[in-house]
């Protein structure tokens, strides 16, 4: 994984070259048989398209079968998913998936992320995911009693775990004067709940298992995979305070694994606003319906807490460039089921959960990982 953060002296084509050699040096090998690129939107980011061969290119891979994945936020961890059946068919043995995004270059970020929503019925008429975000809020509030102040717990913790975290975009603590005082962008949601506009990249090495240790001494299993969709806008959601896509991509990745919600000891997921954090880790069945906030409040998410969630600081520290925001919670994880996390490190993590969502949650992918 590459730093995150306004890195204005490193392309996209430095970025996936960065990740890629890094991963390709971690396992030892100089070469793989298939490269897939989760990147939501390069070419409207910086005028680049043909995202897959560029990438095989810049990694000294050329004649490598390449692709771009886009799924919206979710991109990084649907390429994941589809590295994996390459690898599970037997139509590859070494695929590297490779998470990027260099959205400060462009000049109107909000807009060009606003493609990921129903941009006829949403974006057209001037909707934002920070008021998109800031509906679903609203909503949960109403609904459930949750409070501003649990809001600004997530971001607190999210920034106490990010200066930990030497790859962050901000590695710097926040207090609850900080949020509260931070500007407004969409009613409830202020500066302080939203996560940055990054630059950044992650990838893996997938392999079979019966041969990850011959790369590795201590190698990482994708125990599960789940992947679901949802209506792209809002005003077609029978609720607006749940994620149907997150819980039905849970409910399919802890079948495959065999596991519950109670045996999954660190998660990253996926909290591109405050609000998004407390709905996730309902949908995934960490607490009932409408106890996220509650439980953020109790400490419950927190490291030493029942379910440590975000250990790396999240995507409101750690940052999210989106096309590489999957891949860099895989990486996250795979850290801590190795116990290389230092000062972030969840005592005695076996298994872990990365959850990743594109738009409002019209489509998510959860990956269950295991230390082996």
């Amino acid at each position: 994984m590459t730093p995150f953060g306004e890195l204005w002296d490193r392309s996209l084509r430095n970025l996936l070259a960065d990740a890629g050699r890094a991963a390709l040096e971690d396992a030892g090998i100089d070469r793989v048989d298939s490269l897939l690129v989760g990147n939501m939107t390069a070419g409207m980011f910086v005028g680049q398209e043909h995202v897959g061969a560029m990438a095989a290119d810049a990694m000294g891979l050329l004649g490598v079968p390449a692709a771009r994945i886009e799924s919206a936020c979710a991109s990084g961890a649907a390429a994941l998913r589809l590295g994996f059946f390459e690898v599970a068919s037997g139509a590859a043995d070494l695929v590297m998936v490779c998470g990027v995004e260099k959205m400060n270059d462009v000049t109107d970020a909000t807009d060009a992320l606003a493609a990921a929503s129903d941009r006829e019925y949403e974006a057209y008429y001037g909707a934002t995911f920070p008021s998109l975000y800031a509906m679903m809020a609203r909503a949960h509030m109403e609904k459930y009693g949750t409070t501003v102040e649990q809001l600004n717990l997530v971001s607190i913790k999210a920034h106490r775990l990010g200066a930990k975290n030497p790859l962050a975009q901000f590695r710097r603590e926040v207090t609850m004067k900080d949020v509260e005082n931070s500007p407004m962008v969409a009613e409830p949601l202020r500066v302080m709940h939203c996560s940055p506009v990054t630059d950044g990249a992650a990838a893996v090495i997938l392999c079979p298992l019966e041969k990850a240790k011959d790369f590795n001494a201590r190698p990482v299993k994708i125990a599960g995979i789940g992947a679901a969709t949802a209506s792209l806008a809002l005003h077609d959601r029978t609720d607006l305070c749940s994620l149907e896509a997150v819980r039905l991509a849970g409910q399919r990745a802890y079948e495959m694994a065999g596991r519950k919600p109670e045996d999954i000891d660190v998660a990253e997921v996926h909290d591109c606003f405050a609000i998004a954090e407390i709905m996730n880790i309902e949908a995934l069945g960490f607490v009932p319906e409408g106890k996220g906030g509650p439980a953020v409040e109790a400490g419950e998410t927190d490291l030493g807490g029942r379910i440590p969630v975000n250990m790396s600081g999240g995507l409101k520290s750690k940052g999210h460039p989106v096309g590489a925001t999957g891949v860099a919670q895989v990486v996250e994880i795979y850290h801590q089921l190795r116990g290389e996390s230092g000062e972030r490190q969840v005592d005695g993590a076996k298994v872990g959960l990365a959850q990743n969502m594109g738009g409002t949650g019209a489509s998510s992918v959860v990956h269950i990982l295991e230390a082996i």
